[in-house]
């Protein structure tokens, strides 16, 4: 059913995803209505939809479906409107003033005269443009926010929707409806294509095919797949479109033509792009093997000397393994650097790094996070950043949208780049990467392959490596302190497939103690070993301390032993409830002060704060930092985290759904990371989660202490499903025939 009415009291509203439970006042009766109002004040008149439900506490409510923003249809409802500081520019004594000045005239005013408000005392002409404006961009701009909810586009995207499109984009849409596939990613197909059908829009329109097309390649992209077999994309949008296969092999044709998508042949098979992820991979093959090609120029001769000088400086004595990566590195303009734990990956950066350092040489570190980036400047003792403020990329875009290939860029100033956990990186972040080096600049790429797969689509450093194109070194030593640590050696056990070391094994006794597994399958007392050994049992172990130096990492947010559950329960061990702490709920999460957080999206707008000797300024917080809550300001509606590296940062509470409470994280959200203690709860789950090398990765995140809990049949069959989800992409081929 349909309610109209005014919001007159907002009785709760989570700042993060707008839930919202309010007072409306229609002509008879006021109404308690519930659900998801982003953006809306007292003050504002809406149109409902939905239906009434009877809570067991609170009793009858209105449950909102959709929601519409409409003109208030009173003249003093429209000052209330006016008044709420919506419009800006205008205040309770402005919002009075135009009233009486305008009375029934108010609106047409703002649409079609705004000139006319310069009527009012403080009011200048080009003010009262801006104020007209600003009525009419906010009005249709939440009158926007209620039409696409029904197509699933997150509010966050309505403002960018409303820029490209301008005014009457609701009107616009309705035309067109599958103009939504373009401008947002993850658009609920279904419904955009129901609305179009519903005005009439014929079942064979070449627009309607174009756009589901569309909308299946990047379907596709979110699972890592730059590409679609064209077999298997044909098969996919008939069963989509009900429409024969030769209307959309016709549509294939225009679309390229028109550059929205690429073909390419390999192998006897058709592959279908977008055309940016194909220009992507495009731009990667071509500057890679330009740069590789370019004359060796950044060269040191007389090597084996210069590295005889740093040996006897530094007290470092280089593997043969190490020192062919050196001279590899030396002689080429791209190499790649790939092993597991502790085969001598950092070494050789903090020998590279000297070595040209000695030689005056510019040399940037950098890594695809910031916990990486921070990780790889404790080893090295030089600045590391983070790819993306190497590259001076300044705002990220709205995770929907796709990429900006062409940006411009600032070229890297660096003799030698030296790049980190390069399993994260993905198509778009070489992209960048690539078009940003000068020739003749060396470019090291240094990770662990067997590691999961970037976030974002491609597998770019496995597509590099086996191309063959490009120096390669493969670490597969053990070095000997590394070779005593049953971490580092289940590690390679779970890599090549074989189960954890036991004390069967070869010079067990000899191994540090560093890894314990307990065998459980029951969660509940999964559950309570995670608790009391993230409490205190490891106290006296090695004075391990939650705050200090305990991580619990798991392979699912869902789930008694999920992240979701695990953060409830931790915080309440561990940081529980207490009237000295302040606290802020947000729907089903409480953040407390004394909470471990992490951010989990790059902010470069963040403004934070040092305080040392001297204080220090800046801004930009990125994936993966950790830190802990200090105070919520109730007042100032903020939170006030201090991260890890000391620097104290503010979030209003519209940006918390940035943070996140980081007492149990994900595999996923932990690479990049080392923590010198790691509780690792193993349980049944789904298939593509529970793969060897998201358990490797997870073993590798432990420096000091390594506890593995669960079933042994579900990590033996962990160990033994080697599908790391195989990603379509074209990288591999692109270099190999370039």
């Amino acid at each position: 059913m349909e309610l109209k009415g005014e919001i007159v009291d907002v009785i709760y509203k989570n700042e993060v995803n707008s839930y919202t439970i309010a007072n409306l006042e229609t002509e008879s009766e006021i109404f308690t209505v519930v659900g998801y109002l982003p953006f809306i004040s007292v003050g504002d008149n809406l149109k409902l939809e939905g239906k009434f439900v009877t809570h067991q506490e609170y009793g009858r409510q209105f449950k909102i479906d959709t929601f519409e923003k409409i003109m208030p249809e009173t003249l003093d409802a429209l000052e209330r409107y006016l008044a709420n500081g919506s419009v800006k520019g205008i205040g309770p004594a402005t919002a009075n003033k135009i009233i009486k000045e305008f009375g029934e005239e108010t609106i047409s005013v703002f649409k079609f005269e705004p000139q006319k408000l310069s009527r009012i005392k403080g009011i200048s002409s080009s003010k009262a443009i801006e104020i007209a404006e600003s009525f009419n961009e906010n009005f249709e701009l939440w009158q926007l926010v209620g039409f696409l909810d029904k197509f699933k586009i997150p509010v966050s995207s309505a403002q960018s929707i409303y820029k490209k499109i301008g005014e009457n984009t609701i009107q616009k849409i309705e035309e067109n409806p599958y103009m939504l596939v373009d401008l947002v990613r993850g658009v609920d197909f279904k419904q955009i294509d129901k609305m179009a059908l519903d005005l009439g829009m014929d079942y064979t329109n070449p627009e309607r095919i174009s756009n589901g097309i569309k909308y299946a390649l990047n379907l596709a992209t979110t699972n890592g797949h730059t590409c679609v077999e064209k077999e298997n994309l044909i098969k996919f949008m008939t069963e989509l479109l009900n429409i024969p296969e030769d209307l959309i092999e016709s549509e294939l044709i225009n679309l390229r033509a028109q550059n929205k998508i690429a073909i390419e042949n390999r192998e006897k098979t058709e592959w279908i792009y977008l055309y940016e992820f194909y220009k992507a991979e495009m731009n990667i093959a071509e500057r890679l093997t330009i740069l590789n090609k370019a004359k060796n120029i950044k060269h040191i001769s007389k090597l084996e000397k210069e590295l005889k000088l740093l040996e006897d400086q530094s007290e470092i004595i280089l593997s043969e393994k190490q020192l062919e990566a050196i001279k590899q590195i030396n002689d080429n303009n791209v190499c790649v650097i790939t092993g597991g734990p502790g085969t001598g990956k950092t070494t050789i950066i903090k020998t590279v790094l000297q070595l040209y350092k000695n030689k005056e040489k510019k040399v940037a570190l950098c890594a695809p996070t910031g916990r990486a980036a921070k990780r790889m400047e404790e080893a090295t003792g030089s600045e590391a950043k983070t790819l993306h403020r190497l590259l001076e990329i300044g705002k990220i875009k709205d995770e929907l949208e796709i990429e900006d290939i062409d940006q411009e860029l600032s070229p890297i100033d660096a003799d030698v780049v030296i790049v980190d956990e390069m399993s994260m990186v993905d198509i778009f972040l070489m992209n960048y990467l690539v078009r940003a080096i000068y020739l003749g600049t060396k470019l090291v790429l240094v990770g662990d392959v067997d590691q999961l797969p970037s976030v974002g689509p491609g597998c770019v450093l496995k597509s590099i490596i086996e191309s063959e194109k490009f120096a390669t070194v493969y670490l597969d030593k053990i070095f000997r302190q590394a070779a005593k640590s049953k971490i580092i050696l289940n590690a390679h056990h779970v890599n090549k497939g074989e189960k954890f070391i036991d004390k069967n094994s070869e010079n067990y006794e000899e191994l540090k103690e560093d890894f314990f597994y307990l065998n459980e399958s029951n969660q509940e007392k999964i559950l309570a070993n995670i608790l009391s050994l993230s409490k205190d049992r490891l106290k006296n172990y090695g004075d391990y301390e939650f705050f200090k130096n305990i991580q619990v990492i798991t392979p699912s947010k869902k789930g008694l032993i999920g992240t979701r559950e695990l953060n409830k329960y931790l915080q309440q061990e561990l940081n529980p409830k207490a009237d000295n702490k302040k606290e802020k709920t947000f729907g089903n999460v409480t953040f407390r002060q004394g909470d471990r957080i992490m951010q989990i999206k790059n902010n470069y707008d963040i403004y934070w704060e040092k305080r040392k000797e001297q204080v220090e300024y800046g801004s930009g917080i990125f994936n993966g930092e950790f830190g802990t809550i200090i105070d919520i300001n109730e007042e100032e509606k903020q939170i006030q985290v201090i991260y890890d590296d000391n620097k104290n940062a503010w979030y209003s509470f519209q940006d918390i759904d940035q943070i996140e409470h980081a007492y149990a994280i994900t595999v996923h959200k932990s690479q990049g990371s080392e923590f010198d203690v790691v509780i690792l709860p193993i349980t049944a789950s789904a298939p593509m989660l529970l793969t060897r090398n998201l358990l490797y990765t997870a073993i590798t995140r432990a420096k000091k202490l390594l506890i593995v809990i669960g079933a042994s049949n579900v990590i033996d069959r962990m160990i033994q499903n080697y599908d790391s989800k195989k990603r379509n992409t074209g990288l591999k081929y692109k270099l190999v025939n370039m």
